[in-house]
């Protein structure tokens, strides 16, 4: 949720305002780019701006509808905490907790944020309620996940407690030439201040090992996105753009495609893999911007990097005991998640 543009090159204020501005025009994705101008809200300093932008969405006659309020709480709670707010932030968090999102932002930030205010048990006990609900026994967890045994592993390192099975598999999912244990050694600040060129090279090396893991995060700002039609949606594309129907034969045969295409994917070690859904209205606004019909199927793929880009894409695969991504109602591991 926060930009990954260097802080140097922005004017955090004008490009909060642009994104104001751009929410009111595309309300369906207001939540998107609202929170994205709450962050540079707070890169600029003006952090009661940002809770006003995030009381302006939980607040909203349509907060109900809202895709991930946890995450809304979340940044609301780290934001107030950061100027002051502690008891509220301190409430907030304890909400979250309770509620149990399945999805990993909202643990994440609030661990984090109990962690940055020296919380480090507090800390702990979070990303281990996060992990036991969502990681899996699997020994290649989803890739959103990785951000709570990072953090978890963190944590850990610097209560100096011993390693367990989710440290261990911590460190494996970490692609980075310097191990965790050595990104997340306590002892790393004393090197900062000695005098030997080799401890001080030595700390370097850790740090920009540290800095390409951060960047590696931010190069994926939206998943590598497969477009999604649900039945009466696609029977409504076929009528109207009789060309498609070479594209899409069936709708059984469109959801078969989409799970394989999405393993196919995730075996060749793509990572961060998703799915948007498309509806016919959309598409053929999408279709209109880009000067060309909607019965072209070279279009389709764009079209999904753009839902994606617009944070509507949901990703893949879901997580254990969630609905199938398909709409039928059914456990993933039932319906498309069988082998």
């Amino acid at each position: 949720m926060r930009p990954d543009t260097p802080a140097e090159n922005v004017d955090h204020i004008a490009e909060a305002a642009r994104l104001e501005r751009t929410a009111g025009l595309y309300p369906e994705d207001a939540e998107h780019l609202l929170l994205q101008a709450s962050a540079h809200l707070e890169l600029a300093g003006d952090r009661p701006a940002a809770t006003a932008l995030y009381d302006r969405l939980l607040q909203s006659p349509d907060s109900g509808s809202l895709e991930n309020p946890h995450l809304v709480r979340a940044l609301k709670a780290s934001n107030l905490w950061e100027y002051g707010h502690e008891a509220e932030a301190r409430a907030i968090i304890d909400g979250v907790r309770a509620e149990a999102p399945r999805d990993p932002a909202p643990w994440v930030i609030v661990a984090e944020s109990l962690e940055s205010h020296d919380e480090l048990e507090a800390a702990q006990e979070t990303f281990t309620e996060a992990a036991r609900l969502l990681v899996s026994d699997a020994q290649e967890p989803p890739y959103s996940t990785h951000p709570l045994l990072y953090g978890r592993h963190r944590v850990r390192r610097m209560l100096g407690v011993p390693h367990d099975e989710w440290d261990t598999l911590a460190d494996t999912l970490h692609s980075s030439s310097v191990s965790l244990d050595e990104l997340h050694d306590p002892k790393r600040v004393w090197s900062l201040g000695s005098d030997n060129p080799a401890e001080l090279e030595a700390e370097i090396s850790r740090l920009r090992a540290e800095l390409g893991a951060f960047r590696e995060a931010l190069s994926r700002p939206f998943p590598v996105a497969v477009l999604h039609w649900p039945a009466d949606e696609l029977a409504e594309l076929v009528e109207a753009y009789p060309a498609l129907a070479e594209e899409y034969p069936s709708h059984e045969e469109h959801l078969a495609t989409i799970e394989a295409s999405l393993r196919e994917l995730a075996a060749s070690g793509t990572p961060n893999l998703g799915i948007v859904t498309g509806t016919v209205p959309s598409y053929e606004a999408f279709a209109a911007s880009e000067g060309a019909s909607p019965g072209e199927a070279e279009l389709l793929p764009q079209y999904a990097t753009t839902l994606a880009a617009r944070g509507k894409a949901v990703g893949w695969p879901p997580q254990r005991g969630a609905v199938c991504w398909c709409g039928s109602g059914a456990a993933y591991e039932g319906c498309h998640g069988r082998l």
